[in-house]
C-alpha cells in the first residue's frame, strides 16, 4: 500500500476547550496535528489524552511571538485568545495583542506556507446588537473603549487583517463567528454563565442572575460547533458565517433549566447587570444551512446532561 498522505493541521490555542475539540475532530479525520498554547487560559488536562499520539505534538509558545514551524503545514487554525469576561477584564493587553499580533503572525505562517486559514471570531463582533437575530452583514454595535472593547476590537481588527490577508495576498482565509458554546472542557470558573451555574447549582449555591435576567442567550453543543467549524475550513467560502445555534432563551429560564437538570434547591441572586452586556444574542444561520449544509442537532437537555456530568467529575477531584 502506498504511504496515504495526512494534511498538517496547526491549532493556536490547542489545549483551550475549544482549541482542544477541534483537535481531536482533526484527528479523526486523518490530520496531523500541531498545537500551539502558552496554557495562559488552555490547560493540559483538555490534551492529556493526545499523549504519546504520533500523528499530534504540543508547542508551549505565546503566539504573538514569532511563529518558527519547520516542514509542510496545510490548515491554520487561529483560536488563541482569552475568551470569557472574566479572562479579558483581567488580562486586557493580552488579549489585544493575541487578536492583533497573534493573528498576524498565524496569517504570516500561513501565507509563507501556503497552507489555508481559519479564524475563530466570536459574535461579539456584533456588540450589543440592534439588530436580531444577527446576520453576517450586520457591523456591530461595539463601545471600542469599554471594558469588553478589548476583546470585541480585537476580534474586528483580526476579521479585518484576516479579510486584507486574502484580497493583498491570495491566503485562503475562512472567519467563523462562534455565539456561545458550552460543553465538556470548559473551565469551572471562567466566568461564563454555563459553568457558573452547573458551578452554584452543584455547590448549592445561589445562581447568579445578572439584572432581571430577561437578556437571552443561544447555546451551541460543543460538537455541532466543531462540525461547522471544520465543514467552513473544507468550504470555498471567504465571508464571516455564524455558527451557533438559534434556539434563543432568557438567562433567567436558563437558569431555572439548570436548577431542574441537576435537582439543585439553589436559589436565585439578582446582581446589577455589567457593563456593555449585550441584551440579546441569537445568530442567524441561514448562511451556515446554505453554504455548508449546517445546522445544530444536539438539544439543550441532552448537551447539558453531559456538560453537567463532566463538570461534577472535576468537582469530586
Amino acid at each position: 500500500m502506498p504511504h496515504q498522505y495526512k494534511p498538517v493541521s496547526l491549532v493556536t490555542g490547542g489545549a483551550g476547550f475549544l482549541g482542544s475539540h477541534l483537535t481531536d475532530r482533526l484527528l479523526a479525520e486523518g490530520h496531523k496535528v500541531i498545537a500551539i498554547d502558552n496554557l495562559v487560559t488552555g490547560n493540559i488536562i483538555n490534551i492529556e489524552h493526545l499523549s504519546g499520539n504520533p500523528d499530534y505534538q504540543f508547542i508551549r509558545q505565546d503566539v504573538t511571538h514569532y511563529l518558527f514551524i519547520p516542514g509542510r503545514v496545510d490548515f491554520v487554525f487561529h483560536f488563541a485568545s482569552p475568551a470569557s469576561p472574566i479572562d479579558y477584564l483581567e488580562l486586557p493587553i493580552p488579549t489585544l495583542k493575541v487578536g492583533a499580533l497573534g493573528t498576524h503572525n498565524a496569517l504570516g505562517l500561513a501565507k509563507d506556507k501556503k497552507a489555508r486559514f481559519l479564524l475563530a471570531s466570536t459574535s461579539e463582533v456584533y456588540g450589543d446588537p440592534l439588530v436580531h437575530p444577527q446576520k453576517e452583514s450586520y457591523w456591530g454595535n461595539v463601545n471600542p473603549i469599554g471594558p469588553r472593547g478589548v476583546y470585541d476590537e480585537a476580534k474586528r481588527f483580526a476579521e479585518a487583517i484576516t479579510m486584507a490577508y486574502h484580497r493583498a495576498h491570495g491566503v485562503d482565509t475562512k472567519i467563523v463567528r462562534i455565539f456561545n458554546t458550552y460543553g465538556p472542557r470548559m473551565r469551572l470558573r471562567d466566568g461564563r454563565v454555563v459553568p457558573a451555574f452547573i458551578g452554584q447549582a452543584l455547590d448549592g449555591k445561589p445562581l447568579t442572575v445578572f439584572g432581571d435576567g430577561s437578556q437571552t442567550r443561544s447555546f451551541c453543543f460543543v460538537s455541532d460547533l466543531i462540525d461547522g467549524i471544520f465543514r467552513l475550513a473544507m468550504s470555498d467560502c471567504h465571508e464571516p458565517v455564524n455558527i451557533g445555534n438559534p434556539a434563543e432563551m432568557t438567562i433567567r429560564q436558563f437558569a431555572d433549566e439548570i436548577l431542574r437538570l441537576t435537582g439543585s434547591k439553589s436559589q436565585i441572586d439578582f446582581r446589577p447587570l455589567p457593563v456593555d452586556d449585550p441584551r440579546v444574542r441569537q445568530p442567524d444561520i441561514t448562511q451556515a444551512r446554505a453554504k455548508l449544509g449546517w445546522e445544530p442537532k444536539v438539544d439543550l437537555q441532552e448537551g447539558m446532561r453531559k456538560t453537567i456530568d463532566y463538570f461534577a467529575g472535576r468537582i469530586k477531584e
